[in-house]
């Protein structure tokens, strides 16, 4: 066997970068969390995510050393307020951990499939694990506790069925009526009602907190977006008649003490977007009504939009720290000529 060591391939170097900033944004959110929360169901829950992305950060920290590779900036205690007022309810951290560990459940299995060093593929498979645990123990939390939303009910289906006519995808004639919808459809009008929903109540945070116009503005902008997505989805579900989504208590206070960070908010809004855009993908690929398809593409172009201007105010500020990347050979070989 040979002893020779086995580089890292880009995806997995763009993997644990990408980990490493989300569990140091996280270690900043949950430890503010925990200042305040006073429920003795929910702050449990919250310390085992605060513990595990300490955790992940002190394992990607070994990996970077042993590899000789840049430690990324990420966010650190400069980046969250301790002394700051109570922002959120216990309910809305229960709900946070729960939304941020669906996001990671997405992360993690994508960051698996790009990994090949056997260390590598160990550490997202334990870290996949692990956030599928948080993901149940705090939905059990919340069933328990009678605070968690539930999908819609429809009859159980006692036969199959095959679609027998080109109507079915059909949905923009005024003219003609819709079919219903189908339980694929409604399962994601459903999720991005929820998902929509926190990340509505983070930006009215953020917009309340931050001492930046230009960043009250952008996610004050990003409050309206999900609000307007919010309704459209849930239109769309009543004219079936079927009833939209009870979002549990996820309120904030009326704090407007510095909280976090701009560099951090922004960070933390672009994750949000980046992984709304990636739902309606995923949304509109499963739809089968042509007026659900344009919805979502159209909406996914408002959150690029809404995701542009984030990523223009994050470089202007110099926030937007830079994935790894390859070195630019023709400026290389230009630079030389001139030496």
């Amino acid at each position: 066997m040979s002893d020779e060591k086995i580089h890292l391939t880009s995806s997995e170097i763009a993997s644990l970068w990408t980990a490493y900033m989300n569990d140091s944004m996280a270690k900043c959110i949950l430890g503010f969390m925990l200042q305040h929360i006073q429920d003795p169901e929910i702050k449990p829950m919250v310390q085992e995510t605060y513990d595990i992305s300490c955790a992940h950060l002190d394992k990607l920290t070994a990996i970077f050393k042993d590899e000789q590779y840049s430690i990324p900036n990420g966010f650190n205690e400069q980046d969250v307020n301790m002394d700051a007022p109570w922002l959120f309810t216990d309910t809305f951290c229960l709900t946070y951990v729960n939304h941020m560990a669906n996001v990671g459940m997405l992360t993690y299995s994508g960051t698996v499939a790009l990994s090949y060093r056997e260390d590598i593929c160990t550490y997202f498979s334990q870290a996949l694990h692990e956030t599928n645990t948080l993901y149940t123990k705090s939905l059990k939390i919340a069933l328990h506790k009678g605070i968690n939303s539930r999908p819609p009910y429809i009859e159980v289906p006692k036969e199959t069925d095959f679609v027998d006519s080109k109507k079915y995808m059909s949905g923009l004639n005024p003219l003609s009526s819709k079919r219903p919808l189908n339980a694929v459809e409604i399962s994601y009008l459903y999720m991005n009602i929820t998902t929509n929903s926190i990340g509505l109540k983070l930006c009215l945070a953020f917009a309340q907190t931050s001492p930046s116009k230009e960043v009250q503005e952008f996610m004050l902008r990003g409050k309206r977006v999900s609000s307007r997505h919010i309704k459209t989805f849930v239109s769309t579900l009543m004219k079936d008649d079927i009833q939209a989504p009870h979002v549990p208590d996820v309120a904030v206070s009326d704090s407007t003490t510095k909280t976090f960070s701009d560099k951090l908010m922004m960070f933390h809004v672009s994750l949000l977007t980046a992984a709304g855009i990636g739902n309606y993908a995923t949304a509109l690929a499963a739809s089968q009504r042509t007026d659900l398809v344009l919805n979502y593409e159209r909406l996914s172009l408002e959150v690029s939009g809404l995701a542009k201007t984030g990523a223009d105010i994050m470089i202007k500020n110099n926030w937007l720290e830079q994935p790894p990347g390859i070195k630019d050979r023709e400026k290389l070989a230009r630079n030389k000529r001139q030496s």
